[in-house]
């Protein structure tokens, strides 16, 4: 009996201990092991034997890691917030400095502002060309030349 009680007061130690784990981190690092923990404290109370506890902690730490990881990953951590900068993806540019990758210079005007432009596939783009904004790069603008198509617009 005195084995049981101090099997029980380690699996609190453990989800207690893996509660303050996820309390101090930023995202879902243990909180699934706390579960695990205290369904092994359960079993542990109902007089099961160590190896049965150990399989029911790793089952159920694993079990709710597969369940709940994909939903609270979906809702904490999928909370994308774009910047005004992510407008200009996809927009047309015109090219205000020649856009040379190897010479490290370039810009274009979009959007009311003047952004540091560099080309995608490492041509060089002439001024007055338009191209399109494909991302951003710290505080450049990774461009392409504008289809046919768009630049006729």
């Amino acid at each position: 009996m005195l084995g049981e009680i101090s099997m029980t007061g380690v699996w609190i130690i453990a989800a207690v201990a893996f509660l303050i784990i996820e309390g101090a981190t930023v995202g879902l690092a243990s909180v699934w092991f706390a579960v695990g923990a205290l369904a092994a404290m359960l079993c542990s109370m109902l007089g099961a034997k160590l190896w049965l506890q150990i399989t029911v902690f790793i089952i159920v730490s694993v079990a709710a890691l597969i369940l709940t990881r994909p939903l609270a990953k979906k809702y904490i951590n999928g909370k994308v917030i774009p910047t005004n900068a992510d407008a200009l993806i996809g927009r047309e540019c015109r090219v205000t400095e020649r856009i040379d990758n190897i010479s490290g210079t370039g810009a274009v005007y979009v959007g009311g502002k003047t952004w540091t432009a560099r080309s995608a596939d490492d041509s060089i783009i002439e001024i007055g060309e338009l191209v399109t904004a494909l991302r951003i790069e710290g505080v450049k603008l990774i461009v392409n030349k504008a289809t046919e198509t768009m630049a006729e617009k």
